[in-house]
């Protein structure tokens, strides 16, 4: 199927959930990754009205940045974060879902630019304490969240997960309300976070039914990667 047909399948499926799982209309956010994919799969996307895209390496992400300006976009980076690639990453996107660092977090503040907005940032958490996978322990969750809020120039939103792969609906949904009930307990503290960034093309209706208020859609927009 074509980029065209898939964008307009997948927004039909996550408003057939929001439906089911008695979620707010319109309420979640759809996040194209976008990593690997030609510029003109982009503009595909944007002709259906996407507007925000998720690259994982910066090197990547820059070209369609330049060749895609005259679009009104919001980049999201989504990938492991390296030292020296936080001046970079601070001054070109608009959200950060994958900050598990305290010296990640200091120069992406460091290097956000007082002309730019705060930069939006995510806490990726490492659910299933999987050591391939980036991310912190959710019990560590509250007292890294107090120290993000701290950094003039990020703004603390949410949480980012990616669990373990399961093929039960059940067992993703479990999941995925770990995250859901640790942003209560945030809450509670006084550490309110209006962002979930779980769900993917395998497991968004699951992530759905929990809580999610962005989800981070590969193959189901663009088709496999090349």
């Amino acid at each position: 199927m074509t980029v065209s047909t898939n964008i307009k399948n997948i927004r039909k499926e996550i408003r057939a959930a929001e439906r089911q799982y008695g979620r707010k209309p319109n309420s979640i956010i759809l996040l194209a990754v976008s990593k690997s994919q030609a510029t003109d799969k982009l503009k595909t996307a944007i002709f259906e009205g996407q507007t925000s895209f998720g690259e994982n390496y910066v090197q990547e992400a820059l070209p369609k940045m330049r060749d895609l300006h005259n679009y009104h976009l919001e980049w999201h980076f989504i990938g492991s974060i390296q030292s020296n690639k936080t001046r970079t990453i601070a001054s070109h996107f608009s959200w950060v879902h994958s900050v598990s660092r305290l010296k990640i977090a200091e120069q992406l503040n460091k290097y956000r630019m007082s002309e730019l907005s705060p930069l939006n940032i995510c806490i990726q958490v490492n659910l299933s304490n999987e050591k391939n996978k980036s991310g912190i322990n959710l019990t560590d969750l509250p007292k890294f969240a107090a120290e993000i809020n701290n950094f003039e120039r990020l703004r603390l939103r949410g949480i980012m997960a990616i669990p373990a792969y399961v093929g039960d609906f059940s067992a993703q949904k479990h999941e995925f309300e770990k995250i859901k009930n640790t942003q209560k307990q945030l809450a509670k503290k006084g550490i309110v976070l209006d962002t979930l960034s779980m769900g993917m093309t395998h497991d968004f209706r699951a992530a759905i039914a929990a809580g999610s208020t962005m989800l981070r859609i590969g193959t189901g927009v663009f088709g496999l990667r090349n």
